[in-house]
């Protein structure tokens, strides 16, 4: 479970980056959740977009690509979700305490 200081630390760094998956009509399916897992290895911070033909509001697609991932919601801000997952070999951010 991240602090509120951490949050704010891991916000600041996503802010700059893009979103790399989007999530459609077809909503979270196994194949993403898997991919989404591969990134969030190598980069621990991502963003992913959801567009609005989705079916289901963004609340669930956060709970469901961070229960399917075993990730952190960091923030979840309109259509855009950011999440982290720290790496077990590609460390590359040190949480503040």
């Amino acid at each position: 479970m991240l602090t509120g200081k951490q949050k704010r630390f891991l916000r600041s760094k996503a802010h700059h980056l893009d979103p790399i998956f989007q999530v459609g009509k077809g909503g979270v399916n196994e194949n993403m959740i898997s991919q989404i897992n591969d990134v969030l290895e190598k980069r621990e911070l991502i963003k992913v977009s959801v567009l609005q033909n989705c079916d289901d509001n963004c609340d669930e697609v956060a709970e469901q690509l961070s229960n399917g991932a075993h990730a952190e919601v960091v923030q979840l801000i309109g259509h855009t979700i950011v999440l982290y997952k720290e790496s077990k070999e590609h460390k590359q951010l040190v949480l503040p305490s």
